[in-house]
């Protein structure tokens, strides 16, 4: 399973040359591309900002100004979760920040254990994106580095840096298609400090718009599926990898003022053996709001 995930990143991140192999006409207009080394394209989809928030997995897509809350609630036996998280993410140019400020609260026959996990910091941007001729093949590829900030609760005790790469891909108007590859290290006490993990996510989306499915009070329906998964590197763990699915949707709701909701909803489900050990099920609820 964990070979099969990691070929289809690799795939997605290799649609970007599809074109030129299937020998198509993917001639571009050099007055689009800016940037350092004229990577970038002017007439990139990514600019849009329009890129569907995943679930699971990090956000990789451009957002302006967005503020956003996210609850997942799993079940392990008769033993229960709640990951809360509150999170701002701000663009500059093509760049994006992001602060996420995510609450635990866990529940089993053991007792309670809560806490506010690791203040992470985030920073994202495009290096290089290709646009076929016609437009129908957009590709942007970046680079991303995320940085957790202990809290000293029972569920943040280690310092956590990820550098992350991803790759965008929107093919026609409707399908889009996120992958994400990260190296986590925790540094810090206890038998944590010094793991290292490898961390990957693909996320498939398909935009239907109010004009197709006229859903009222709904700009645009996106059923969406998620996979996100992770393998350790060392510390007793190498090999580990725990895999995760979600079956999601979101809903773009009609702006309020300058507001737009986007609500969300998704079930989480177990892939391989080590992801049973964390949860059966999960349902995980979202609210964006794009202003």
């Amino acid at each position: 399973m964990t070979k099969w995930i990691l070929s289809s990143l690799v795939l997605g991140c290799l649609w970007a040359a599809a074109p030129t192999l299937l020998g198509s006409d993917v001639t571009t207009n050099a007055s689009s591309r800016y940037g350092l080394f004229d990577g970038l394209d002017h007439r990139s989809f990514y600019q849009q900002g329009d890129y569907p928030e995943p679930f699971l997995v990090d956000d990789s897509g451009l957002e302006i100004n967005e503020a956003r809350l996210d609850w997942l609630r799993s079940g392990l036996g008769s033993a229960h979760q709640n990951n809360m998280k509150a999170e701002v993410e701000r663009g500059f140019g093509v760049a994006t920040a992001e602060l996420e400020v995510p609450y635990e609260y866990d529940s089993s026959a053991d007792g309670v254990t809560r806490g506010f996990e690791n203040i992470d910091l985030g920073l994202r941007s495009p290096f290089y994106q290709f646009v076929s001729a016609n437009g129908r093949f957009d590709s942007t590829t970046g680079a991303a580095i995320e940085v957790g900030i202990p809290t000293g609760s029972p569920v943040g005790q280690n310092a956590e840096l990820v550098p992350k790469l991803f790759d965008d891909v929107r093919v026609g108007e409707n399908l889009t298609v996120q992958s994400l590859v990260g190296y986590s290290t925790l540094f810090g006490p206890g038998d944590d400090g010094g793991s290292q993990t490898l961390e990957y996510g693909l996320v498939f989306g398909y935009s239907i718009l109010h004009e197709t499915l006229p859903i009222p009070g709904v700009e645009r329906f996106i059923p969406m599926f998620e996979l996100s998964g992770e393998t350790g590197l060392n510390n007793g763990h190498a090999g580990d990898t725990s895999i995760l699915g979600n079956a999601c949707f979101r809903l773009n709701l009609n702006p309020i003022g300058t507001v737009q909701p986007r609500l969300g909803l998704g079930y989480v489900f177990p892939l391989d053996r080590d992801a049973r050990q964390e949860l059966h099920w999960g349902i995980f609820t979202s609210l964006v709001f794009e202003y």
